[in-house]
């Protein structure tokens, strides 16, 4: 079969772009050279488990900090026939996710860990392609040079280490009639998180600087980070680090902190010391004004307890500068960013600082929707395990004759429906880093005992397995139910309770604390930046804040970060989000809350005359979710998230948009 013989799928895919065409085409040419034949059966024969257990070995950092990323992508494709793989630099595939149907497909082709996708061994395909070209790279249908292999679409990105020598590849494989042009956006983003947690890990000790032309993408993927010496010599740059200086890092090695950023290193401290809230102002060699923060991740424990950075021997001139000053962006929000100015949440910080770090389980309570995880985020953030993964569970989302595999893992054959390759457990996928048990309230009582067991023991054995694996996890845990409740009935292990109790903190509700303000307009700008938008977001009309202030937020944090999404996108291309913006059923709930519900919205607030919002506003918010699953070429799942609005509300939306004047496009 010919890149011609299907002109239609290979358009979809982009393959009419003349760039890709030459590089499909070269790599044709490669795979002739290595002596295949399109028509060959794929090699089935991977490395002994010895040999691929020595590999992963090899890139130990590059699969510690990939696992927890690729969790995090395998959510996003789930259940869309596709598969998640990390290869090393060579491309033999180290590990991989997927859906149990197409892994079957999948391993008819050898395309499971301890098998080579070289393009030596597997002709062109996105991951050996990828590695030889050294650029994303995606290969759909008839690209791939085996016959046995067109039935994948493959999008692959290499992974680089802080130096920028590339250690693997990320790749999504799927069925190729299943094709979505956003996929290599997501394994992008996915590989450039894994890059920047290699590159914070490599340089935790030395000086960093994070920046961005736009101050609100610090803290983002697309931020720019270089690191030095404290002395000022320059170690290297991220990817958006040297795009926006316009060197590679190759020619950045002459140059050090002084030549790039025209300030001393003194001076560099000196303006962070005056800074507000740690940002300072720099300007790039080509002109352009910069953003930026300074960090150093480590200190001796003497300097630390000081709050300041070390003195280094290539350094003595450096002033010593409060790590208060520093902020670290690119791991998740500390505690720090979660004081918005509400006491109660202050309260809460101030207690768990004293205990990070010390080996003592938190558990923290509050209302669904309070931000128990972001919470838990945070507490792994400012953790001595920040370099660590972090690994969520909820207990309560996990079918029940699931959570036992989940949690501890599973050897091939441990039980029907099993994958053949077996399975790794969140909890070793957390060693060294932080593993959080969210709704621990809901944990089936069978298994309290083993949990129990593997937290006092510090070990897990997979389901299927005689072995012990050793662990060393820091346990944060949440629940919306009364645990002591729960004990008094029997249905939560008294001795579980207790060793999960270390420090409790409760999360108030949205609706009892004083920061409402901050806390939204923070949300709104934090989806705008995850966006992707250029422009800056709307602002929020002092009359829907009075309506925010008036509501009883059932759904707290989640139910108003969602909201705000459907209203900023509702509000696109306008200056105010505004009354005419919010969903319908927000401002229903609001009318009949307050024994109000004709009554047009404007007349809930205090000193309101009469007046009412836009007849027809049911109408457009339909025909915008209509166009919003046109967009998404009808997936209703992609939608809803996009919008931050349920499925069945998605269809309620549709139905009664039937008979309305469609959106064009």
């Amino acid at each position: 079969m010919t890149l011609q013989a299907e002109p239609v799928r290979a358009q979809a895919a982009g393959a009419a772009q003349p760039e890709r065409a030459d590089l499909i085409a070269q790599a044709h040419q490669r795979s002739a050279a290595y002596g295949l034949r399109p028509y060959e059966s794929p090699d089935f024969c991977p490395v002994l488990q010895s040999e691929l257990k020595t590999r992963i070995e090899r890139s130990q950092s590059l699969f510690t900090y990939a696992l927890p990323v690729m969790e995090t992508l395998y959510d996003q494709i789930v259940n869309t026939q596709s598969m998640v793989i990390l290869t090393d630099a060579d491309g033999l595939i180290l590990h991989s996710l997927g859906d149990d149907d197409f892994l079957a497909r999948a391993d008819k082709v050898a395309l499971r860990p301890g098998a080579d996708w070289s393009e030596a061994r597997r002709g062109t395909n996105a991951i050996g392609t990828a590695l030889a070209e050294d650029r994303a790279t995606l290969v759909h249908g008839a690209d791939h040079f085996l016959e046995a292999n067109q039935f994948l679409t493959c999008s692959c990105m290499t992974i680089l280490d802080p130096y920028g020598k590339t250690v693997g590849a990320l790749d999504v494989t799927g069925d190729q009639r299943g094709f979505h042009k956003h996929t290599m956006a997501l394994v992008r983003m996915s590989a450039q998180m894994i890059e920047n947690q290699l590159f914070g890990n490599a340089f935790r000790d030395m000086i960093c600087i994070r920046f961005h032309s736009r101050a609100e993408f610090l803290g983002t993927l697309v931020e720019g980070i270089v690191s030095f010496t404290p002395g000022g010599r320059f170690l290297s740059a991220n990817r958006s680090g040297q795009f926006q200086l316009g060197l590679s890092n190759g020619a950045l090695q002459a140059h050090t902190f002084s030549s790039l950023f025209g300030l001393s290193m003194s001076q560099l401290f000196d303006a962070v010391r005056a800074a507000q809230a740690g940002t300072v102002q720099l300007q790039l060699p080509s002109g352009v004004k910069v953003s930026a923060r300074v960090e150093s991740k480590t200190s001796p424990a003497g300097v630390a307890a000081r709050g300041a950075y070390p003195v280094h021997a290539d350094d003595r001139d450096t002033p010593i500068v409060p790590r208060s000053l520093a902020a670290d962006p690119a791991r998740p929000a500390g505690l720090d960013d979660l004081d918005t100015g509400d006491a109660q949440i202050r309260a809460v910080i101030t207690k768990l600082r004293k205990v990070i770090g010390k080996d003592i389980p938190v558990m923290v309570l509050g209302e669904t929707g309070t931000g128990k995880e972001l919470m838990a985020r945070a507490i792994h953030a400012d953790s001595p395990r920040h370099a660590g993964p972090f690994i969520a569970v909820n207990c309560a989302s996990i079918p029940e004759n699931l959570i036992e595999s989940e949690l501890f893992g599973y050897e091939e054959g441990a039980f029907t429906g099993a994958r053949k390759k077996g399975g790794i457990g969140k909890m070793l996928l957390a060693n060294g880093g932080t593993l959080f048990l969210d709704e621990i309230g809901d944990m089936p009582l069978h298994l309290q005992g083993r949990l129990l067991r593997a937290l006092q023991e510090r070990a897990v054995s997979p389901l299927g397995s005689s072995k012990v694996i050793h662990i060393d996890v820091s346990l944060v845990c949440a629940t919306n139910r009364n645990l002591r409740e729960l004990v008094a009935n029997g249905q939560f292990r008294e001795d579980l309770y207790y060793r999960l109790n270390g420090l409790v903190v409760r999360l108030p509700a949205l609706r009892e604390r004083s920061d409402l303000d901050v806390v939204a307009n923070k949300l709104l700008r934090q989806g705008q930046a995850e966006s992707h938008a250029a422009s800056e977001p709307p602002r929020i009309a002092a009359e829907v804040m009075e309506l925010f202030r008036r509501y009883h937020w059932p759904g707290n944090i989640r139910q108003l970060c969602n909201l705000l999404r459907t209203a900023r996108l509702m509000a696109e291309g306008e200056a105010e989000i505004t009354p005419d913006h919010l969903p319908d059923d927000f401002l229903d709930d609001l009318r009949e809350r307050q024994g109000t519900a004709a009554v047009p919205v404007t007349q809930l607030l205090p000193g309101a005359q009469p007046g009412a919002l836009p007849a027809r506003l049911a109408d457009v918010e339909a025909m915008a979710i209509v166009a919003t699953v046109k967009a998404h070429n009808g997936n209703i799942s992609a939608a809803a998230k996009a919008l931050g609005i349920s499925r069945n509300t998605v269809y309620r939306k549709m139905e009664e948009a039937r008979g309305l004047p469609h959106p064009a496009g």
